[in-house]
């Protein structure tokens, strides 16, 4: 069965540790926020000028002016400073971002990205992305493993016009996780009931199987 959305999410919060500043792009990556470990001070990055996001508000609990870099209402947590995209950028530049999430259209068998144009379609713009990708010291993408039409978005090389080269650290689909190596895609974890065959079969780059792929549990 494959990964809802949500679970997506909840298994890269398994990645966040102690102290870590972590940008979450558009997507997918934002509901990263509603999984943090219980007990664990992880500061969320925004930049649009926010540095202590806290979960998703509660239907009727929106407040229109905290928003996140995806115009989505958020929360905001104790200690929570606001600043202009300036300094936000000056951050994410200067290195100080632990962990980036991101979705993609397409990553690459080497690590490349592309998640911000598809040619002939109207975009408001790249955003973030180049600056997050070129700066931050770990990068894990979310996305799901195939195209609307069924065709792999894990693929030897992107054919869309490329957001970072070679940045990409690991993979989490609604399929399997997985990291990149300089084997290609190393197959780490399946999730619940999808085969190696399967993810094999919608895996157009390198795919590396070493020995028994455990499946994803979740409590």
């Amino acid at each position: 069965m494959a990964l809802t959305k949500e679970q997506i999410a909840q298994r890269i919060a398994r990645e966040l540790k102690q102290g870590f500043y972590v940008n979450l792009g558009i997507g997918i990556p934002t509901l990263v926020a509603n999984y943090i470990p219980k007990g664990m001070d992880v500061v969320l990055q925004s930049e649009n000028g926010l540095l202590g996001m806290g979960p998703f508000p509660l239907e009727g609990k929106e407040d229109a002016d905290l928003i996140n870099a995806g115009k989505q209402t958020i929360t905001t947590v104790k200690g929570s400073v606001f600043f202009d995209s300036a300094m936000s950028f000056g951050m994410i530049r200067a290195g100080k971002v632990n962990l980036t999430v991101l979705g993609a259209m397409e990553v690459s068998d080497t690590g490349d990205i592309a998640n911000w144009k598809i040619p002939g379609k109207m975009v408001k713009g790249m955003g973030g992305a180049m600056d997050l990708v070129a700066s931050a010291r770990n990068i894990i993408v979310a996305m799901m493993h195939t195209n609307p039409k069924g065709e792999s978005k894990l693929l030897p090389a992107c054919t869309l016009p490329l957001t970072g080269v070679r940045c990409v650290k690991k993979i989490v689909t609604d399929l399997a996780v997985l990291d990149i190596t300089n084997d290609g895609f190393r197959l780490l974890e399946r999730a619940p009931g999808v085969t190696v065959e399967e993810i094999r079969a919608k895996t157009a780059g390198r795919l590396v199987v070493a020995g028994e792929i455990p499946e994803l549990q979740f409590s």
